[in-house]
């Protein structure tokens, strides 16, 4: 679900928006996006060579989900010399929209012959023909008459983050994205954290994603990751972390540590529509072992053990 809410809804949106009108067109950023798009569902077919729905051997609501946003694909671009390339995808397209559950809602599609938009400017529509306006003299107005009020309200100010609200920290987290990144000596940069930090004004907590048995290949884990952060873009100011995934395909797990801006995790993190895919643990830092979870997390060598089992280090990405 979240490669296809990250990965392929993005770009296909990108292609047949600005084909339709609905976006300003840019013939480079739209043959950029229809190449990203026909990646991302190259993946797909891997994926579904080997398996008959995206996870497991039964539909499930991620097969529903994916299938919600592929029908844009196959309305508007995946024609039968796609389908004929793309057998694995289609053989998992045409069944899932075949199930009750999808048709009675799903908006009905007719498999494409040839492509229904292709990478050229949408015709603007045609604006009708003024009508010449006749004269009319205009009696003077009263030289006392007060101008009409505007029907338009104000513009109503731009919300402020919650964490705003907290006032200004006595250390910058700035300056401390700026020690990790030029601090090489990696106890060395832990050591400047622990001594500087005010856990009074910041926190720290463990974040673990709850669906790792839907995890496939470690690269694609990863990019759920760097969808995550992307999300995470209006509290950048107040969150620092790292995330990554351990592993291997097929049998991976993702997990992170992060330091944010005050007591509480959701005012932080729920810029991000799916953080609620998250579970979060808040850590004491004055606990030995969770000020070494923290400094393993941000250090990118140590595999982690996670239900009796080790995991190495497969790919990860940081948030600053």
């Amino acid at each position: 679900m979240s490669f296809f809410n990250s990965e392929v809804l993005p770009s296909l949106i990108a292609w047949f928006g600005p084909l339709k009108g609905d976006a300003p067109y840019n013939k480079k950023n739209v043959d950029d996006a229809s190449k990203a798009s026909l990646k991302a569902f190259s993946v797909v077919e891997e994926h579904l060579i080997r398996n008959t729905f995206l996870v497991g051997e039964r539909i499930t609501l991620a097969d529903l989900f994916a299938a919600g946003i592929a029908v844009r694909g196959f309305q508007y671009f995946f024609d039968k010399q796609w389908r004929e390339e793309n057998p694995a995808v289609t053989r998992w397209f045409e069944t899932v929209r075949a199930q009750p559950i999808f048709a009675e809602v799903a908006e009905k599609v007719e498999l494409l012959e040839t492509p229904a938009l292709t990478n050229t400017p949408p015709k603007k529509p045609e604006q009708p023909k003024k009508e010449a306006k006749k004269e009319v003299k205009k009696e003077a107005a009263p030289a006392a008459e007060a101008a009409p009020a505007s029907d338009e309200a104000p513009a109503a100010p731009k919300a402020k983050h919650p964490l705003e609200a907290l006032g200004r920290p006595s250390f910058p987290l700035d300056e401390w994205k700026r020690q990790y990144s030029n601090i090489k000596d990696h106890n060395e940069a832990m050591k400047y954290f622990w001594d500087n930090f005010n856990f009074e004004e910041y926190s720290i907590w463990k974040v673990d994603y709850k669906y790792n048995e839907e995890l496939t290949l470690t690269f694609m884990s990863n990019n759920l990751i760097g969808g995550f952060n992307n999300r995470l873009e209006g509290s950048r100011k107040y969150i620092f972390g790292c995330a990554a995934v351990y592993g291997e395909n097929n049998d991976s797990v993702i997990q992170g540590a992060f330091v944010i801006r005050g007591q509480e995790h959701v005012p932080a993190f729920d810029v991000a529509p799916d953080w609620e895919s998250y579970n979060f643990e808040k850590l004491d830092p004055t606990n030995p072992e969770h000020r070494q979870f923290v400094e393993d997390a941000w250090g990118w060598e140590k595999p982690i053990t996670v239900n009796g089992k080790e995991y190495k280090l497969a790919d990860g990405k940081v948030f600053k």
